[in-house]
């Protein structure tokens, strides 16, 4: 079993090692690790971390806890692939697919930004609607965007009158990014959080921007 752990820790010398000494006391294995984002004294980090069978996730957040200053902002189920460089594969399957460019966008974008679903929505006459979506997207789709279009990648508020009701009994963390110029958006939903972190937004940014100029 993986678990994707995101913890904030000191940003100091010897605080990742002792982060891994107590998640090895647990018999969890580091098998993978993103830095999020760094502020002032403290670091995110992303751990992909597999465990032996029937270990309970409790047990990841006590140990990892147990090192002064170590905050576990949120703890998941993890069964995606492991790679470095995953934003630019993303960018080269969307270039390269002949046909279905956005299906391959918006399949490819959980996996990239860890997210549990993406969309690309537009608005017309009808008010907004759903281009394509994720496999994981939820059934229930937002009928209005009063956001768009956007000029810039943001958080969205996640209790705003136009999320859908289930969404909003998910805890459904809400980011989105312009997807060209002609108001398209791709939409991410985060079930249970964590929050979007700024460096994560920024990150979305960058990758739909280069992706609007590929499609």
């Amino acid at each position: 079993m993986s678990y994707l752990l995101r913890v904030q820790l000191p940003d100091r010398p010897g605080s990742l090692g002792a982060l891994a000494l107590a998640l090895g006391s647990v018999g969890a294995d580091i098998i993978s690790l993103d830095v999020v984002e760094r502020g002032a004294g403290f670091a995110v980090d992303d751990l992909v971390v597999d465990v032996p069978p029937n270990a309970l996730p409790d047990t990841l957040i006590t140990a990892a806890e147990s090192i002064g200053d170590v905050i576990v902002d949120s703890i998941r189920p993890y069964s995606g692939l492991l790679d470095t460089h995953r934003e630019l594969e993303l960018i080269d399957q969307v270039a390269s697919a002949r046909d279905d460019r956005l299906q391959v966008l918006v399949d490819g974008v959980p996996r990239v930004l860890r997210v549990g679903w993406s969309t690309i929505i537009d608005t017309g006459l009808q008010g907004a609607y759903r281009v394509v979506g994720s496999q994981s997207a939820p059934q229930t789709q937002a009928g209005s965007a009063p956001w768009l279009p956007l000029d810039k990648p943001t958080v969205l508020d996640p209790e705003s009158e136009w999320v859908p009701e289930i969404w909003r009994d998910m805890d459904t963390k809400l980011a989105a990014a312009p997807l060209g110029h002609h108001g398209r958006a791709l939409l991410l939903g985060r079930p249970g959080g964590p929050d979007f972190r700024p460096s994560e937004v920024a990150r979305l940014g960058y990758l739909a921007g280069i992706v609007a100029g590929v499609l």
